[in-house]
């Protein structure tokens, strides 16, 4: 197995070493089993406290003492460099500007916007799967995720903001280059012209409204108020970046892992009602989100028997949470069976996703579609040989090539 890394130097504390990052889940089983919670470094060399139990992780994603908000952090984080319009988000805020915000967006996110979608989603799924299907003719092997997992979401995107065809190639291309650059000095560029293009497309939907996700925030109203202009654009921002990103790495992570489960996937191809608990366990075994987003701690807050001062970075460890044996019987087994369909992949408590009807839906259609369009999907190359994206945040597929 190859990986592709943090620019990781050696950073005294930091447990995501190279041996860590080839098998993350079985680095944080070895750091649960020497303690419920531990005093680390990340990988830049700033200290957090790394949370390990399912049922601290679960307490602290849902605890008001800790903030997403970086004007918490006693350390002076100030997170990525993103333009102040991008940074207006519900993952930057706490308290009344969260709840107000969301009430507005929930608005726009509504039940049937998932469900309009759906076609949509099934006929793109279906175009991306012939061009995989001729690949594999033409080549006798296709990357899914080049082809299909990465492809997918942004196509839904493209759909959810009414984006035009002429406009997709080049909006594609941005998501690309900031998601997975050849160069990280590329992002900065990459994200101007993002938020270039959202700017715009605001400006074009309160000329023009369409039936599209952007123009139902654009009109939502809580108690006279609307969204302004920089809130607009960064939730734009926020639902491609979680969108496109993290439904990619569990389409591809999920094909991966019923692929090496043949006997289940063969029960699978034999009845597809089973897919919707098939999508919460895989949520569950292969999220690729190690860590929740890092929060901070607003007064002394006690998880795991430790008490952690105000102020102080927490990382709310999910990979380690799900493989919890303490909340699950045998944590790394994947079962599409299993009793217990609780995980925390879409968030607990007041940052619950509210994109998770989609989230869900896109993967059953893109599984699904795989699933029947290449009855005999297997691997092109040896397990031990996929290359894989990893860094202390991410545990993702970087290639997946199948033959069917």
């Amino acid at each position: 197995m190859t990986t592709q890394q943090d620019s990781l130097r050696a950073v005294p504390g930091c447990p995501f070493d190279h041996d860590f990052l080839a098998d993350p889940f079985a680095g944080y089983g070895r750091l649960r089993a020497d303690g419920p919670v531990h005093r680390i470094a990340l990988p830049d060399g700033s200290p957090a406290w790394l949370v390990l139990r399912e049922a601290d992780v679960r307490a602290g994603l849902a605890d008001p003492r800790l903030s997403l908000d970086k004007a918490h952090s006693g350390g002076g984080y100030k997170g990525f460099s993103l333009p102040p319009a991008l940074d207006a988000n519900l993952l930057n805020m706490d308290g009344a500007d969260h709840l107000r915000l969301r009430r507005l967006v929930a608005q726009g996110f509504t039940p049937r916007h998932v469900e309009k979608l759906r076609g949509p989603v099934q006929a793109e799924a279906d175009r991306l799967a012939d061009a995989l299907a001729a690949r594999i003719a033409a080549e006798g092997s296709a990357d899914v995720v080049a082809g299909f997992s990465q492809p997918l979401p942004l196509a839904v995107i493209g759909d959810l903001f009414a984006v035009p065809d002429a406009d997709r190639p080049a909006f594609s291309g941005w998501v690309a280059t900031m998601l997975l650059p050849e160069d990280p000095r590329q992002i900065p560029e990459a994200v101007r012209q993002i938020h270039g293009y959202f700017v715009d497309l605001v400006a074009e939907r309160r000329r023009t409204p369409g039936d599209d996700l952007l123009s139902e925030l654009i009109a939502a109203r809580d108690e006279g108020d609307r969204l302004s202009e920089n809130e607009l654009v960064s939730l734009a921002f926020l639902i491609l970046l979680a969108g496109s990103e993290n439904a990619q790495h569990l389409i591809s992570g999920g094909l991966l892992t019923l692929l090496r489960h043949p006997a289940q996937l063969a029960e699978l191809r034999a009845d597809f009602s089973l897919m919707p608990e098939t999508v919460e366990e895989l949520l569950r075994h292969v999220n690729a989100n190690q860590t929740a987003i890092r929060r901070f701690a607003t007064e002394p807050i006690e998880l795991g028997g430790t008490t952690i001062p105000r102020g102080d970075t927490v990382m709310l460890s999910l990979a380690s949470a799900h493989r919890d044996p303490a909340r699950y019987t045998a944590p790394d087994t994947f079962d599409i069976h299993r009793a217990d369909k609780g995980h925390l992949a879409l968030g607990q408590g007041l940052h619950y996703c509210l994109g998770a009807p989609l989230a869900r839906m896109e993967i059953d259609v893109a599984l699904s579609t795989l699933l029947r369009r290449f009855p005999n999907l297997a691997l092109a190359v040896p397990a031990e040989e996929l290359a894989w994206r990893t860094t202390f945040r991410t545990h993702a597929l970087g290639a997946l090539k199948v033959r069917g």
